[in-house]
């Protein structure tokens, strides 16, 4: 129980930090292309060169896996996750990072209303409850309701909602489709997919231009790490350990974490009113889910 706790913990503070490791490869001036790229590229690489030594394992090769979801559907669903880091790098070169997380955050309530308008599947109260509280919280967590809407980036808040529904988007395919394939096999497929997606939006010039002799090399692999290797990884690992319902709960931990890296990483301004949207929107997240911490967390 406590190892899975830990696992799934680390795993949502791993992205939490994400953003600030983006934000300080802008000030070093390499461009949106270059960090998605890098990130796609390496987290590519590494989930694959991991996935061939697992393959070969005795307890792998003693699994009998029937495979029934095509491999290049699970490609074609990790273009979502492609538009994820695009629209979301994007937002943090834009507006503060603070602010950016916050707008990602607003996938809670946009996977509630996909899974009722594709679905069908209708909100609880509880659920309906969360999405006003996101609602509210998002007003005083991104700081809106101290500061004049003109003061606002509009085009960075509108990048952080794109962000927010293609990661719904992503959440709801990768929920549904792909759960026979090995964790490592599906997340490899799935950046991949996201990988050419990005190469095709912005071409991998940093690969030639010998960008990578200088720090792009380093936070192309932290930000892999940290984005598209450890998450994946340990929550693959820890969320059976615990359930469902606890997870998400401590999944919260990415909100707070990525608050407090812009307040003392990046010296952004985080009010006491931001914290109290803060501690808003993470109760939002936990209500939905009371019913089955009711139930022993499953």
């Amino acid at each position: 129980m406590l190892k899975g706790t830990l696992l799934v913990f680390f795993g949502a503070c791993s992205f939490g930090i994400l953003s600030t490791f983006v934000k300080l490869a802008y000030h070093e001036g390499y461009t949106l292309g270059d960090v998605t790229g890098a990130q796609a590229f390496f987290g590519a690489v590494i989930l694959w060169v991991l996935f061939f030594f697992h393959s070969r394992t005795a307890g792998y090769k003693a699994k009998t896996i029937i495979i029934k979801t095509p491999w290049w559907k699970m490609v074609l669903a990790g273009t979502c996750t492609g538009l994820v880091s695009i629209f979301y790098y994007q937002c943090v070169k834009l507006v503060p990072n603070s602010v950016a997380i916050i707008l990602l955050m607003q996938f809670i309530w946009m996977s509630i209303l996909m899974e009722y308008l594709i679905f069908k599947k209708k909100p609880t109260g509880l659920q309906l409850l969360a999405i006003l509280l996101v609602l509210g919280g998002t007003v005083l967590a991104s700081g809106m309701a101290e500061t004049s809407i003109e003061s606002m980036d509009l085009k960075g808040i509108g990048f952080g909602l794109l962000a927010a529904i293609c990661y719904a988007g992503f959440l709801l395919l990768s929920g549904r489709i792909g759960n026979e394939y090995a964790p490592l096999q599906k997340s490899a497929l799935m950046i991949t997919g996201a990988c050419i997606l990005i190469f095709i939006i912005f071409p991998p010039t940093f690969l030639f231009n010998g960008a990578l002799n200088g720090s792009l090399l380093k936070w192309g692999l932290i930000i892999s790490v940290f984005g598209t290797v450890i998450p994946p990884l340990f929550y693959a690992e820890g969320v059976p350990r615990i359930g469902t319902a606890i997870s998400s709960i401590l999944s919260a931990a990415e909100l707070p974490v990525a608050v407090m890296m812009a307040g003392f990483v990046l010296q952004e301004q985080v009010s006491f009113l931001r914290w109290v949207g803060v501690v808003v929107i993470l109760s939002a997240m936990v209500l939905p889910n009371l019913k089955y911490l009711k139930k022993g967390g499953r």
